[in-house]
């Protein structure tokens, strides 16, 4: 064993052994203990740059499972949303549509249990009634999340034993978590430069047991769609990408700006946009689809508390929150939002006009990444696509991202800042890739000459 292999092991033992801290212990100074975790993250993908192709696919993979088994070592540690999931599969196994009553409705009393309505002397939870409360979070509005996350719910709620809690839909973000490593394992493989280790990206970063295992954010599933659309579905196959990627927008929202990688040169020809059609086409109707047995089965908006959420988030008031940081510190408040949909248009067009079509995952990184970047959202879950299009793509200066989410998240005012240094090290990064004539982060392995054995990648 190298010795690069054995700095990349241990590097990564010390940061499974940090993540397994945080889930079983809850220390204090979380935000601390989490960012040691990423300083190993990183550190342990520099290292694996050294080592073998074979060996490092081994430990991307072992390594990968490692940590991501670290989310199921204790409860959701910093979210309560996964709550909301079991709650919202209940609802459903009880033969009622989630968009019609909040968790707080006395006509579903009835399914109430110690689990998710403790009472309130037993800690900080969400007051309901009397001396009722719950776990879930906003129990006074109809739920948020599209159809397909519905039914996910619905799909745990009837697969869970009596009393298994949040156990369920932990043991499900795992197994979603590492099918897509398993995934991006093989796509890194057959990559033209078979640099394995990019897919550590995905498998070793903190994220990804936080957000996708511990606190089980069904943002994971709508991941797993994107990843098979952008990197499993052969080009020619547009009809199947658009599926997916349908799929994705009917779990979550937030894939939607993902979306137009995937029509990458739409305006370069005729081609382009004919087979930006025959892409978006299935797209949407599967998202109408989804949409229709709860429109059939709902009294309320199937929308939920969208609009509400989007205002108690600041987005359509600039200076509400800290949201738009990075664009208010240049221009006024009331501008903000205007300038943000101006850049989004701007780069859609640039991707429309010259994204690759061969590169689906570029032109949905620059969308996701920069609209995360411009809106400087507070949660840090929205940033797992990110993650993934970066074991894709290969472009490591996003991942400053997620981590600036994280950031956000867990340290209040801290969000901007932490934008602002991720925005820094994109610029950084694409000046740097552009200083080498386009040439990849790490090189491209090189064949080797006769006689001489090939550099490690």
């Amino acid at each position: 064993m190298s010795r690069r292999t054995l700095l990349a092991a241990a590097l990564l033992a010390a940061q499974v052994a940090v993540l397994a801290a945080i889930f079983r212990a809850a220390p204090a100074g979380l935000p601390w203990w989490y960012g040691a975790a990423w300083a190993l993250f990183a550190a342990a993908v520099w290292a694996l740059r050294g080592v073998p192709g074979p060996a490092a696919g081994r430990l991307v993979l072992a390594g990968g499972l490692a940590v991501i088994a670290t989310g199921l070592l204790g409860p959701p540690a910093t979210s309560t949303d996964s709550y909301r999931y079991a709650w919202d599969g209940r609802v459903q196994s009880a033969g009622l549509s989630p968009y019609d009553h909040a968790p707080a409705d006395p006509a579903l009393a009835a399914l109430r249990d110690p689990w998710l309505f403790p009472a309130c002397s037993e800690g900080h939870f969400y007051p309901v009634e009397g001396d009722t409360c719950t776990r879930i979070n906003r129990p006074g509005v109809h739920t948020i999340y599209p159809p397909l996350a519905e039914a996910y719910f619905l799909l745990v709620d009837r697969l869970s034993p009596e009393g298994a809690r949040h156990a369920p839909l932990q043991v499900a973000g795992a197994l979603v978590a590492a099918g897509v490593l398993v995934v991006l394992v093989v796509l890194r493989r057959r990559a033209a430069n078979r640099a394995v280790y990019w897919a550590a990206c995905w498998a070793w970063c903190p994220a990804v047991p936080m957000e996708a295992v511990n606190n089980a954010h069904v943002d994971l599933l709508a991941v797993a769609a994107v990843v098979l659309a952008l990197g499993a579905v052969p080009r020619g196959a547009v009809a199947g990408r658009g599926l997916l990627l349908g799929a994705a927008v009917a779990i979550k929202l937030v894939p939607a700006v993902a979306l137009p990688g995937a029509l990458s040169g739409a305006l370069a020809g005729r081609e382009g946009a004919r087979r930006a059609l025959r892409t978006l086409l299935p797209a949407v109707l599967l998202v109408a689809a989804a949409y229709l047995p709860y429109v059939l089965a709902s009294r309320s908006s199937v929308l939920g508390y969208l609009s509400g959420y989007l205002a108690e988030e600041g987005y359509d008031e600039a200076g509400a929150r800290d949201r738009y940081g990075l664009v208010r510190w240049l221009l006024p408040d009331s501008w903000a939002l205007p300038a943000v949909l101006a850049v989004l248009a701007a780069l859609l067009f640039h991707v429309l006009r010259h994204g690759d079509p061969d590169r689906p995952e570029r032109g949905a990184l620059l969308l996701t990444g920069s609209a995360l970047l411009l809106l400087t959202p507070g949660y840090s879950w929205y940033a797992l696509l990110v993650v993934a299009l970066v074991a894709l793509d290969g472009r490591w200066e996003w991942l400053g991202v997620p981590l600036a989410g994280a950031a956000a998240y867990l340290v209040p005012g801290a969000g901007t800042p932490a934008y602002a240094l991720a925005a820094a090290l994109v610029i950084a990064g694409a000046a740097a890739r552009s200083g080498r004539a386009g040439a990849p982060w790490p090189p491209r392995r090189l064949p080797a000459a006769p006689g001489r054995a090939a550099p490690p990648p």
